[in-house]
């Protein structure tokens, strides 16, 4: 089990750039894809990014595309979402996730294992 606790959420206003990290411990980093979900209240987790074991290889939502990066850090068992040109409609609970399938075919929630508590990102217009 890996343990994922992330930070760096807030409030922001749109067009207003942030970067979220998520720290790991517990076991083995870097054999995991790596993602990170938001919610937004009254809806369901979705996916926003994933990074492969390597770092060398995304996978982005087409809402974040172009906006977000992701990537990892295995040496400081770290994975970071950078967030620029933010909007309203990112305003969400941001959490981290650990899974053992590949890049490329996790993207649901139930498909990660590991999970941190999160940290809410609001944006204002």
């Amino acid at each position: 089990q890996l343990r994922l606790v992330e930070s760096g959420g807030g409030l922001l206003q749109a067009g207003d750039s942030l970067r979220l990290t998520c720290v790991a411990s517990g076991r083995t980093f870097s054999s995991n894809t790596m993602a990170w979900f938001r919610q937004a209240p009254g809806e369901d987790r979705q996916f926003v990014a994933a990074v492969n074991y390597g770092g060398g290889r995304t996978e982005y939502d087409d809402a974040v595309e172009g906006r977000f990066t992701i990537s990892r850090d295995n040496a400081k068992n770290t994975v970071y979402l950078q967030m620029i040109n933010l909007k309203p409609e990112d305003t969400a609970v941001y959490y981290c996730a650990a899974s053992p399938l590949i890049l490329g075919v996790a993207t649901r929630p139930s498909q990660y294992n590991d999970w941190g508590q999160g940290t809410q990102v609001t944006v204002s217009s």
